[in-house]
C-alpha cells in the first residue's frame, strides 16, 4: 500500500509556548509543484491579543537587561541558526526557493543577527548626547526602549525578512509580536523552535502566522502596542495602518523591503524604536573653602 505522508503542523509561538490558534483554523503551505507540504495555524485577532499580553509581561525584564547581555543572547541566536542551516535550506526548498538562494538567505540571516548583536551595547553611546544649556545644569539625552512593537514581516525572503525585522527591535530592549510571511511560513516557526531553546526569555519575541489582510488593522489599532513596523508593499494596508496609528498616537515605521542589500543593516532602525529621555542635573559649585553652594 502507498504510504500517506503525515504533514507537520506548524504552531504559533506565544510567550515561549507553541499553542494552536484559538480559532482552530489552519491553512496549507504549498510547494513548488502545488503539493501541500505542511499545515500552518491561521492566527486570529485573539491570538494577536494573547501575544501582546505576553510581550508586555516580558518587557520590563528584557529592557532592564544589561546591553552586553542582550548582545550575548543575539549572538547565541546566530550560533544556533548556524547549527540548523541545513534544515532551513531544506524547508525553503520545499517552498520553492532554489538551493543557492536558500543557502545565501540563511547565511545572511546569521550575519544579520551578529551585526545587531554588535550594536546592542554601542547604539546608546552613538545616539545619546550632552546638550548645551544656558544655566548651571548638565543636560543629558539618552535613548530608551519604547515597549511592545507589532511587526508585519516581508512576504518574500521569509527567514531573512523575519530576522531583519526582529533583530533591531529586540537589540534596543523592546519586545515584539511579528506576523510572518503568509505563503512561506515554515522557516518562521522553525526559527521559533530555535528561540525556545536559546537564552532568549519567553515573550520577548512572539511569532504569528496567518493573513496580513485579516490582521494588519488590529496591529495598528491595539492600544497596548507602542509602535508598528510594516515591511510590506500593499498601499491600501499601508494607508490603513498609518491612519490607525495616527488615531491613537502610535509610532509607525515603513521599512525598506530590499533586505538582501547590506544597506538594510542600519543602527537607525534601532533608534526608530527608542524614546529619548532627557535628564537635567544641577552643577554643584565648590568654593575655595571646599564648601558646596
Amino acid at each position: 500500500m502507498e504510504r500517506i505522508e503525515v504533514l507537520k503542523t506548524y504552531k504559533l509561538f506565544i510567550g515561549g509556548q507553541f499553542p494552536r490558534s484559538e480559532s482552530g483554523r489552519y491553512y496549507q503551505v504549498l510547494g513548488k509543484k502545488g503539493q501541500a507540504v505542511a499545515n500552518v495555524c491561521l492566527s486570529s485577532r485573539k491570538d494577536f491579543k494573547n501575544a501582546v499580553v505576553a510581550a508586555r509581561a516580558a518587557f520590563n525584564g528584557w529592557s532592564e537587561r544589561k546591553a552586553f547581555n542582550r548582545s550575548q543572547i543575539l549572538y547565541r541566536m546566530a550560533e544556533m541558526l548556524e547549527g540548523r542551516k541545513a534544515e532551513l535550506v531544506n524547508e525553503m526548498g520545499l517552498m520553492g526557493t532554489s538551493k543557492l538562494s536558500a543557502e545565501k538567505e540563511v547565511m545572511l540571516s546569521v550575519d544579520r543577527l551578529v551585526y545587531y548583536a554588535g550594536w546592542c551595547d554601542k547604539f546608546q553611546q552613538v545616539f545619546s548626547s550632552v546638550n548645551p544649556v544656558a544655566s548651571s545644569h548638565y543636560n543629558f539625552s539618552v535613548p530608551e526602549p519604547m515597549g511592545v512593537v507589532a511587526i508585519i514581516a516581508p512576504e518574500e525572503n521569509p527567514l531573512l525578512g523575519l530576522i531583519s525585522s526582529i533583530a533591531p527591535v529586540i537589540a534596543g530592549g523592546n519586545t515584539c509580536v511579528i506576523l510572518a510571511s503568509n505563503l512561506k511560513a515554515l522557516c518562521a516557526i522553525t526559527f521559533a523552535e530555535l528561540l525556545a531553546t536559546s537564552d532568549l526569555p519567553a515573550g520577548v519575541v512572539n511569532i504569528l502566522t496567518g493573513s496580513t489582510e485579516e490582521l494588519h488593522g488590529h496591529f495598528a489599532s491595539h492600544m497596548d502596542v507602542n509602535a508598528v513596523v510594516y515591511c510590506g508593499n500593499n498601499k491600501a494596508q499601508l494607508k490603513c495602518m498609518q491612519e490607525n496609528c495616527a488615531s491613537n498616537v502610535k509610532r509607525f515605521s515603513h521599512w525598506n523591503t530590499d533586505i538582501l542589500n547590506e544597506t538594510s543593516e542600519d543602527p537607525y532602525k534601532i533608534l526608530a524604536l527608542q524614546e529619548i529621555k532627557t535628564t537635567w542635573h544641577p552643577i554643584e559649585n565648590i568654593g575655595i573653602s571646599g564648601a558646596k553652594y
